[in-house]
């Protein structure tokens, strides 16, 4: 053996027991899994005060461009991270054209930054694969946008699409997917993938589900009418007959208070009747995004530019400010918005460094001036590229979801801004810590099937997810006693403790408890794909 931990407790992934074993490893894959003290290698790894699990699968990650522009990725590695998901909420970089891709670098630039220099030399889904095979630090897999696709077919106009034109989208999926993309992502309240009615999206799922794919909306609404939108996506599933993974499925804002066992039912309902259909959460209480995200749809209609034209325009500011403030818009899940509850947590311009960390509620009393007003002149200053924090949580729909057999976790992590959301760095010790020795939420060898075997599954990784021999040597050692996430809001790019190995592929990103910059992860592609 190449390299030998001996004597650990290992969680499988499979959330059968934990059991003692020396666990081997040759070439990059699991070449042994056998009794404690009857292996030897080239190195030995004192493993016996340590659980060994197959690495974490982030199955809602949004370093599209970070993972790129940083291959370390410490992010990720640091927390247990060996994949991820890329491609969320219906808006990346591939396919595009010129057009395109200069639109979304501005309108993704609070999810991803828009780093001064980078080479965007892709263009196809493939390219962009191949571009990740150059080297980074974790596998990806990656997901077609709904969203960019509709900016390329039909652009930013606020109606159905033409037969032809749903054509051509229904052309760009193939192609995708045949590339190797592993199914398709909807962002249902962000232009202009929202634009798309429950139609389209059948169509475009009966050729995800052709592909062997899935398809996992960020629906539209997790505020008012959140069942109903939840309901919309496993209706779309079951006519197309395409499997379904709900993004982040969270239950949030006050109208939602206790009531994840209702979506958990009208899942139960679905699964009962043979719908393929699974999940993911990140364990914390707010959420994030871009601080236009809140805007209604119709005034994003055209791209920035335009929305940026009607942001400055007095008339339409009002008509703007009555829908967010007093009849909620569906850029704000239908919810009025209490400006108390939104954080500013990244910025572009020095002059509004002052913002971070506090609410518009909290600038707008400082500056002496109306929320409203104070939040579209940073809209408008900044370019649309501002993120935020929405405190709309609730703990009790957040337990309740996570213990669903359905369940697995996502970061949902924005690694841009001052202060971006603390889940970006500490999602999965987070998941042990709090919500398996500290709360009992889960039993950990179940916590571990949820981050691992059963993520791996939903993207039909073969040879991913469990410690078995033959499998890739994806593994992260933990000490349960110890791990925990250290990331704060005040402080979110912290390391986790307690989690002193990362395997990718066999190689160390982690060893010992320090970094080694390995950049051993690769794109892990549609196992169906004809490209």
């Amino acid at each position: 053996m190449e390299l030998v931990f001996r004597g650990a407790q290992v969680a499988d992934g499979t959330g059968d027991p934990l059991f003692r074993a020396d666990v081997g490893v040759r070439e990059g894959r699991i070449a042994a899994v056998a009794d404690p003290g009857s292996l030897t290698g080239g190195r030995t790894v004192d493993a016996t005060d340590l659980v060994l699990a197959p690495g974490f699968i982030d199955m809602h990650s949004h370093s599209d461009i970070q993972v790129l522009a940083h291959p370390e990725h410490l992010a990720k590695v640091s927390q247990g991270v060996t994949t991820e998901v890329l491609g969320q909420d219906g808006l990346s970089y591939a396919p595009v054209d010129d057009e395109t891709l200069a639109a979304l670098r501005g309108q993704l630039a609070g999810w991803n930054d828009d780093p001064p220099g980078f080479d965007w030399n892709w263009r196809s889904v493939g390219e962009y694969l191949d571009r990740l095979d150059r080297g980074i630090a974790v596998n990806a897999a990656y997901l077609v946008p709904q969203g960019t696709v509709r900016m390329l077919a039909v652009g930013w106009a606020d109606r159905p699409a033409t037969e032809s034109e749903l054509d051509t989208m229904r052309e760009l999926v193939a192609t995708g997917l045949a590339e190797g993309a592993i199914g398709m992502s909807s962002g249902l309240t962000y232009t202009p993938g929202m634009y798309a009615d429950t139609e389209e999206l059948v169509a475009l799922c009966e050729v995800v589900g052709a592909h062997g794919g899935y398809y996992s909306p960020h629906h539209r609404s997790y505020g008012a009418g959140a069942l109903e939108a939840f309901a919309e996506m496993v209706d779309v599933s079951r006519r197309s007959k395409c499997p379904l993974h709900l993004a982040h499925a969270t239950m949030n804002f006050s109208v939602n208070k206790g009531k994840a066992p209702e979506l958990l039912t009208l899942l139960d309902e679905a699964l009962a009747d043979g719908c393929d259909i699974s999940l993911d959460t990140y364990p914390y209480l707010p959420g994030a995004t871009y601080l236009s995200a809140l805007l209604p749809s119709w005034s994003t209609e055209g791209g920035p530019d335009a929305t940026l034209a009607r942001l400055s325009d007095v008339d339409t500011r009002e008509r703007i400010r009555r829908e967010i403030e007093e009849t909620g818009s569906d850029g704000a899940h239908g919810v009025p918005i209490d400006w108390a509850s939104i954080e500013i947590n990244g910025v572009r311009r020095a002059e509004h460094d002052h913002l971070v960390g506090r609410s518009v509620a909290e600038s707008a009393r400082a500056a002496g001036r109306p929320p409203a007003e104070l939040y579209f002149d940073v809209l408008i200053a900044e370019r649309l590229g501002t993120s935020c924090l929405m405190h709309v949580g609730h703990e009790e729909n957040v337990q309740t979801i996570m213990r669903h057999v359905t369940h697995t976790g996502g970061s949902d992590g924005l690694l841009v801004g001052a202060k971006p959301h603390p889940r970006a760095w500490g999602t999965f010790p987070r998941y042990l810590a709090r919500y398996v020795r500290e709360l009992g939420v889960l039993e950990l060898a179940e916590c571990v099937a949820h981050l691992t075997g059963r993520a791996a599954r939903r993207l039909r990784l073969t040879d991913r997810g469990l410690v078995r021999e033959g499998y890739a040597a994806d593994l992260v050692l933990f000490d349960p006693n110890e791990v925990r996430d250290t990331a704060t809001f005040d402080n979110p790019r912290q390391p986790a403790a307690g989690i002193p190995y990362v395997f990718v592929n066999g190689v160390a990103t982690i060893d010992d408890g320090r970094p080694t910059g390995a950049v051993a992860g690769r794109s892990l592609r549609n196992p169906g794909r004809t490209r």
